[in-house]
């Protein structure tokens, strides 16, 4: 079963955004934390059952600070839980999609992360993840 797991919104300042978040949900973030990977800060939110992730660039050259470079904040990516990402990124890749990681790496929120391009998902970069099991 695969589900959403999360929405990615890139933002200049997660201060800022934290603030509008935060009033705009009536809830503060439950978690922030760095991805040094990544070059991104990020801040957690839990809507109901859904999670909002805050990207922030902690440099101006990561994936994030590339993105609002090109197009301004906004959504970023689409993530999805799977059970076993490993399989996922196999069948994925055999089904034609161009996947960016061919291992899971370590990504935020305590999750196995892999990436799918988004010129072979109609301009939507997915994120696969699944939690990690210590």
């Amino acid at each position: 079963m695969i589900k959403v797991e999360h929405i990615g919104i890139a933002v200049k300042s997660l201060e800022t955004s934290n603030d509008v978040f935060s009033k705009l949900f009536g809830a503060s973030n439950y978690k922030m934390e760095n991805v040094e990977s990544e070059g991104v800060n990020t801040s957690f939110f839990q809507v109901g059952p859904n999670k909002i992730e805050l990207l922030e660039a902690t440099s101006s050259s990561s994936p994030i600070a590339k993105f609002i470079a090109k197009k301004g904040e906004g959504i970023h990516h689409i993530a999805f839980e799977v059970e076993d990402i490993v399989s996922e990124i196999k069948r994925l890749k055999e089904e034609g999609f161009t996947v960016l990681n061919d291992v899971p790496k370590r990504g935020a929120d305590h999750k196995w992360v892999a990436f799918l391009h988004p010129k072979s998902v109609n301009g939507v970069l997915i994120e696969l993840c699944q939690e990690i099991n210590d």
